[in-house]
């Protein structure tokens, strides 16, 4: 194991490219963020969902119990997917419940193309919700299991970079095709979901299993030849996957089942799990759907410019923040500093623009200052929270649990995120609280709390592998003391290398005495 560690990433490049292909998977649910909040400012859809409303700038307005389930049906749906990622994950594996999401995204997608009725709209939004539930709770379970431990922080970043490249591609093609009056200003965002469940469903027939995932059920052989694809250190696979099977043991050894209970009956695997679900919560608790969502809908209320093109402007500042962290997450990624950082920052940012609102509201100046300050504030989520918030929600959890844990941390924060989508209509919508802008008062006290969890409680495993990470929770330390302990599971597992091979020539040497015997006897003749 401590080999791979010779190996740069250019000698991974097959893992890697399994781990690329794996986390195109978001692209879905960053494009529907970025094609579901322009589309409810399209006259082409208004028209046909909503309703004419002079008192609007575009003249037509839609209801709010209506924009309400358009944006949370969607939410609600990867809020079931994900808890049902947990037995899902240990039954049928990492790669066939990904199949089983590609399919269901075709699905949904046509009954969204195919629908004017607000019903069937509905239903298209509550299964591509599942769908993107299945996408991405089970392709971020495959990386976590996947990717060498220094490039583990760089898969998931890869990740966030399809989430945001999603995003940017809908909110732009909304740019464009938002001045169209008919149905198509709508219907062309929604072809552009077919084009990864294709290429991600083909993909997944030349990529293995996740090893850890095979080793777990018993397959112990197929999980070796998923190692051998993997890794460019073919002498290092056995030793990796002697740490694979003793990380197993040893849990089994506490433990000796794997059901939803186990979660919180134990002490270790409790707080585990309490730490995995606050750290994916962290993204719904700093407000960001808010932004996500309703950008371009709040942008166009609030009168501040063009609202499509804010809201593009956001969006490519959010992709530029993910391609830095591509190049600083694998040398520098520290997860606490990350994300208290970006907590902090992301609070000041809408308490700023809450004030400056409430004093100057619909001046050019006020404008100005909340474009910039929502520029700052994507910028930053983008960076340090969502990534940071992934990789260690997915990291912590037990091998045994992995599935169930994160399936419910994700289930967790897609439900906080459901509550956003739900609720901000009623604060940014004319029709009904009005508040626009002082939304913000609400998130600033929610980011500093969260800020403080993170700093006291997150345990930082940054270079870990998962099995060095089980033996730490283990041992009980404290959050503070992670950084600097010394495992022992390598050591452990070189120990029983050499020990098996001592056993080995132990039982070779009596046939080669006897082999030697034999050819002097033949030569003495």
């Amino acid at each position: 194991m401590a080999s791979q560690k010779e190996y740069g990433l250019a000698s991974n490049w097959k893992c890697m490219l399994a781990c690329c292909l794996v986390s195109m998977s978001p692209f879905q649910y960053g494009i529907d963020f970025g094609l579901i909040g322009g589309m409810q400012a399209m006259v082409g859809f208004l028209k046909i969902f909503g309703y004419v409303d002079p008192a609007t700038p575009v003249g037509y307005n839609i209801s709010t119990e209506v924009q309400q389930l358009i944006s949370s049906l969607m939410t609600l749906g990867a809020f079931l997917g994900s808890l049902a990622a947990g037995p899902m994950a240990i039954v049928l594996g990492r790669k066939s419940c990904l199949w089983l999401a590609c399919a269901l995204c075709v699905v949904s997608n046509g009954i969204m193309m195919g629908t004017t009725q607000l019903a069937g709209l509905y239903v298209g939004r509550l299964f591509i919700g599942l769908a993107n539930g299945f996408f991405m709770t089970f392709s971020q379970l495959y990386l976590q299991e996947v990717a060498p431990a220094r490039y583990r922080g760089l898969a998931l970043a890869c990740f966030q970079v399809w989430t945001s490249v999603g995003t940017l591609i809908g909110t732009v093609v909304d740019n464009f095709t938002s001045p169209i009056q008919s149905r198509a200003s709508y219907m062309i965002p929604l072809a552009l979901i077919y084009i990864v469940p294709v290429i991600l469903g083909v993909g997944m027939f030349f990529i293995p299993e996740s090893p850890r995932w095979l080793a777990q059920n018993g397959k112990i052989e197929q999980a070796r030849k998923a190692l051998y694809w993997l890794r460019p250190d073919k002498d290092g696979v056995e030793a990796e996957l002697a740490e694979i099977q003793l990380g197993i043991e040893a849990e089994q050894s506490t433990a000796s089942s794997s059901a939803i209970i186990d979660m919180f009956r134990n002490p270790v695997d409790r707080r585990r799990t309490i730490l995995s679900v606050a750290t994916v919560s962290v993204q719904a608790a700093c407000g960001v759907m808010f932004m996500l969502v309703y950008g371009t809908y709040f942008f166009e209320m609030a009168d501040v410019g063009n609202p499509f093109m804010n809201s593009c402007i956001l969006v490519a500042v959010g992709v530029v923040a993910i391609i830095i962290d591509l190049f600083i997450i694998a040398p520098f990624g520290r997860r606490r500093v990350f994300l208290t950082t970006g907590l902090i920052v992301c609070g000041f940012c809408q308490l700023i623009i809450a004030i400056v609102y409430t004093k100057n509201p619909g001046t050019v100046q006020t404008g100005q200052v909340i474009v910039a300050f929502s520029v700052i504030y994507i910028f930053v989520y983008n960076g340090a929270i969502c990534p940071f918030s992934w990789l260690s929600g997915g990291e912590l959890p037990s091998q045994r649990l992995r599935s169930y844990t994160f399936g419910l941390a994700a289930a967790v924060g897609f439900l906080g995120a459901w509550v956003c989508t739900f609720t901000a209509p009623y604060f940014i919508n004319p029709s009904a609280l009005n508040w626009g802008p002082k939304y913000g008062y609400i998130w600033f006290p929610s980011c500093l709390v969260s800020a403080a969890f993170i700093y006291f409680y997150l345990p930082e495993v940054k270079d870990r592998t998962l099995e060095e990470i089980d033996e730490m929770f283990e041992a009980r330390l404290p959050a503070r003391k992670f950084r600097g302990y010394k495992c022992m599971i390598k050591e452990m597992v070189n120990e029983k290398v050499a020990v098996e091979d001592r056993m080995v020539v132990a039982l070779e040497k009596p046939v080669m005495d006897a082999t030697v015997t034999a050819i002097e006897h033949v030569r003495g003749h």
